[in-house]
């Protein structure tokens, strides 16, 4: 599994100061045009696909610029037109866009081409852990002389970065505070619209939408039974450095054991920035990876999902859209909390209690799967939570978001509504 940190990635964009500043010029000299240009650091899927969907649903031209082959093939399957990101057809899209959407950052389009331009950033989840300007791992620099230099150069270049967007939905005023801070931006940018990801969570009847999502899942992983429940485990990114959530092989047998008992499957959603290994030492049907080599974008197949278990992930907010019980399972929670820090405290979101290790994860999803009272009460705990963050759930969020970017001067195909 691939490795990545902010003082690698950091160290990499300093090195390119340059070619940023080639690129800058260029978008001086090139008129920028009506389409739409969208990319997701994840893959195809998140915000930008279900923005990208309703825009051109509304008679824009869209585009999807692509960062691997896989992506190509995948928007090439949704019927998306696709340049490279990379090299000169990237930067020649994305230099002439009038709209660029990202979810990431500025990188998930042509990162020497997206100055002058109108960003659209949808970020990736409602803030749990400090992100950006809030958080130290942010400006983290290689340990090299004059490191604190670098970093505060750094801080400067990502502070500029953030000013170039226009609009930032926000979940909730709760979540727009979050935002607000960590991109240094005002309230003018940063909107309470609800989240075009988790339209999917909200939109069509209960069982029409888990229906939908089983068939993704399955396509993904394989058949699962009708009487089965899944458990789907999506650890966060540590910053480069290694999971300690892996389970041994001792740990691995406790969790095949209980999956036995409880006639229930374990989805394994490592974060494709970690480092880590998740496969079990034996073979077994009741462990499957879902990695994002297989689906980009979790999202749609969370109501095929009945219980979460996490440490500081944002799904722990919109698993709750589902009232979705979470396990959370933290063995670092001191160490992260020191190091990266969280918005609130972290006990609060974790009300039922942190699992410092697997067997207590283990026993306490015994519970939930055996017990069928202490999972109704972790269900409506995890919905509670998330009514404190998603302010809608009406499925119309990525209508608002098209709404908010129109407000503020970008012009509407004639007929669009």
């Amino acid at each position: 599994m691939a490795s990545f940190s902010f003082g690698t990635g950091n160290a990499a964009k300093l090195l390119r100061i340059p070619l940023y500043a080639v690129g800058r010029l260029g978008t001086l000299l090139v008129p920028r045009g009506r389409r739409w240009v969208f990319g997701c650091g994840a893959g195809v899927g998140d915000g930008a696909l279900a923005l990208q969907r309703y825009a051109a649903a509304q008679g824009h031209d869209t585009l999807w610029v692509t960062g691997s082959s896989r992506e190509a093939v995948d928007a090439a399957a949704l019927g998306l037109r696709t340049v490279p990101r990379h090299g000169l057809r990237g930067w020649w899209a994305t230099a002439r866009a009038g709209v660029l959407v990202v979810t990431h950052g500025l990188g998930d389009v042509n990162r020497y081409g997206n100055g002058g331009g109108f960003v659209v950033q949808l970020w990736h989840g409602i803030p749990l852990k400090r992100i950006g300007l809030d958080s130290p791992a942010t400006t983290q620099v290689p340990a090299v002389p004059g490191a604190p230099i670098l970093r505060r150069l750094v801080g400067l270049l990502y502070r500029g970065a953030a000013q170039r967007i226009r609009v930032l939905p926000a979940a909730s005023h709760r979540a727009r505070a979050r935002l607000e801070s960590a991109f240094g931006l005002g309230d003018d940018r940063v909107v309470v619209t609800g989240e075009p990801r988790v339209d999917v969570l909200s939109t069509g009847a209960v069982e029409d939408r888990r229906a939908a999502a089983q068939r993704l899942l399955e396509a993904a992983v394989g058949p699962i039974a009708d009487d089965h429940r899944v458990v789907l485990y999506a650890p966060t990114w540590r910053d480069g450095a290694p999971d300690p959530s892996v389970p041994t092989a001792e740990e691995w047998v406790r969790i095949i054991r209980l999956l036995d008992e409880q006639d229930a499957v374990l989805l394994i959603r490592s974060h494709p920035l970690g480092d880590g290994s998740y496969a079990p030492p034996l073979p077994t049907a009741r462990v499957r990876a879902l990695s994002s080599t297989v689906v980009s974008d979790v999202t749609p197949l969370l109501p095929a999902v009945d219980v979460l278990v996490t440490d500081y992930s944002s799904l722990a907010y919109d698993v709750g859209l589902l009232a979705m019980p979470v396990v959370f399972l933290a063995p670092d929670v001191d160490e992260y909390a020191r190091t990266r820090g969280f918005y609130g405290r972290f006990e609060e979101v974790a009300a039922s209690g942190v699992a410092s290790g697997w067997d207590a994860a283990v026993a306490r999803l015994a519970s939930l799967l055996g017990d069928p009272a202490a999972f109704d009460e972790a269900a409506e705990r995890s919905a509670t939570l998330s009514a404190g963050m998603h302010a809608f759930r009406d499925g119309q969020n990525t209508r608002r978001v098209y709404r908010a970017i129109l407000s503020r001067g970008v012009p509407a195909p004639k007929g669009a509504v």
